[in-house]
């Protein structure tokens, strides 16, 4: 079994300083200039400091957190900053009216007002923008292309012929070769390595969907190391997207190692997985009485799976079948001969009412509603080393239900594509996402299917 918190063998400098990121104190200056400039025109008229103040105060609230994901040009950004000056109007124009209703600022005023700022804070966004495109073709982020090596050609090709992108690509990550001529093509670990330290990459883009299931471990240690990764889709038919890169519609990939879920995952959990408990227990308590009645002691099932980060815990769940041993237990798939159990064993499977008592284990931390499935310590370790990815499962706290389950993965099918539904709800995990899936799973109740 790998070591625990430890997803991959892949050494890359994990010591680099983070990258420094884009400065938002010059778009906060341009915004605020602009208001300062309506604030200005409007004070000709009603020279009131406490408007003025509030007018700035509102402008500088209401605009965007963390600067805009691209550099756009001044057209581009026009749309966006019309409507949010006409939010930060129409707020302050509310709030002028209730603090002094015979001061009520007129829809003239307002107009005039919201033009002057449009007018003063396009342009100025412009400069900051045009400052830091400029900056950017001057010193582009070098970068490493993944995946198959004639798309990841292409892709770094079309790139290099696109400077404006900020992006210089160094090399090509690719299991072989290609034959023709282009970047380099790397792939060993050392040469991976000894590209990102020589060239200071700080950029990954990724080609190809099969990437992010292949190549994870690598990605994650990319993204560690301080890279900023990017799926590139270059196939794709044209289509709205809000990023792009040298024509190609692309994303940003999130691999926080220890991305949890937050607070707000662990209250959900507390919140639904108390209450189940305390509307099911009577049913709980049934079905303890009538497996003690049918099939003798032992009604609760212990095992030990493996938890976030590679720690043990013990599952619980209603015994529906007996294994010759501890080793068979840790170590056989699924349970053989099903239509030999007992009926009432057989009905507890199929319905899925034996993982009721894994709403303990989220109760108690070891486990969330949504999540990866958790394993046995044998499984883990196998599938570890056969499927790449796999350990990568265990950034967040396994579930009773996930993504894999409510697309049918459950019992005998394919692990690889388990692997790849739960990285992928691991990266694009949402509060929302897990009440659609915990939608989506009760809804599946009703026609069971067992585990």
């Amino acid at each position: 079994m790998p070591p625990r918190g430890s997803d991959h063998d892949h050494r890359l400098p994990a010591a680099r300083p983070p990258a420094r990121p884009v400065s938002p104190v010059p778009l906060f200056l341009a915004d605020g200039a602009a208001a300062l400039f309506a604030a200005g025109v409007l004070a000709t008229a009603r020279p009131d400091p406490a408007l003025v103040a509030l007018l700035v105060v509102a402008s500088l609230l209401l605009r965007p957190r963390g600067g805009p994901p691209s550099l756009p040009g001044l057209l581009d950004e026009l749309p966006a900053v019309c409507a949010r000056t006409a939010v930060v109007w129409a707020a302050v124009a509310a709030l002028w009216a209730a603090y002094r209703p015979e001061q009520a600022l007129s829809a003239g005023t307002v107009l005039v007002g919201l033009a002057a700022q449009v007018a003063a804070g396009c342009p100025l966004r412009a400069v900051v923008h045009g400052r830091r495109r400029a900056a950017l073709v001057r010193h582009p982020h070098a970068a490493l292309v993944i995946g198959p090596a004639a798309t990841a050609q292409r892709v770094a090709a079309a790139v290099l012929r696109r400077p404006r992108c900020g992006v210089r690509p160094v090399g090509i990550v690719a299991g072989q070769a290609d034959g023709g001529e282009g970047l380099p093509v790397l792939r060993t670990d050392e040469e991976v390595e000894r590209a990102v330290i020589q060239n200071g990459v700080r950029t990954v883009l990724t080609v190809h969907p099969s990437v992010r299931a292949e190549q994870g471990p690598l990605l994650r240690t990319l993204a560690a190391s301080g890279c900023v990764v990017f799926e590139v889709d270059a196939d794709a038919a044209p289509y709205p997207v809000r990023e792009r890169l040298a024509g190609f519609p692309c994303r940003r990939l999130d691999f926080a190692p220890a991305r949890g879920g937050g607070v707000g995952k662990r209250m959900l959990d507390i919140v639904v997985s108390g209450t189940l408990l305390l509307l099911v227990s009577p049913l709980l308590v049934v079905c303890a009485v009538t497996l003690r009645l049918a099939d003798g002691p032992g009604v609760v099932f212990r095992q030990e799976r493996i938890g976030r980060g590679g720690r043990p815990f013990t599952l619980l769940k209603f015994r529906t079948h007996r294994p010759v041993d501890e080793h068979e237990s840790a170590t056989r798939w699924s349970v053989a001969n099903e239509n030999e159990m007992r009926g009432f064993c057989r009905m507890l499977r199929r319905t899925s009412l034996d993982e009721l008592l894994q709403l303990w284990n989220v109760l108690r931390g070891d486990m969330s509603l949504v999540g990866p499935r958790p394993e046995r310590p044998f499984f883990v370790a196998q599938f570890s080393q056969t499927y790449p990815g796999y350990a990568a499962r265990h950034r967040m706290r396994t579930g009773i239900t996930g993504l894999a389950q409510i697309h049918g993965l459950r019992g005998d099918t394919s692990i690889e594509d388990r692997c790849r539904f739960d990285n992928a709800y691991i990266d694009d995990w949402s509060l929302w996402q897990d009440v659609c899936i915990l939608l989506r799973t009760a809804a599946t109740l009703v026609r069971p299917t067992g585990s």
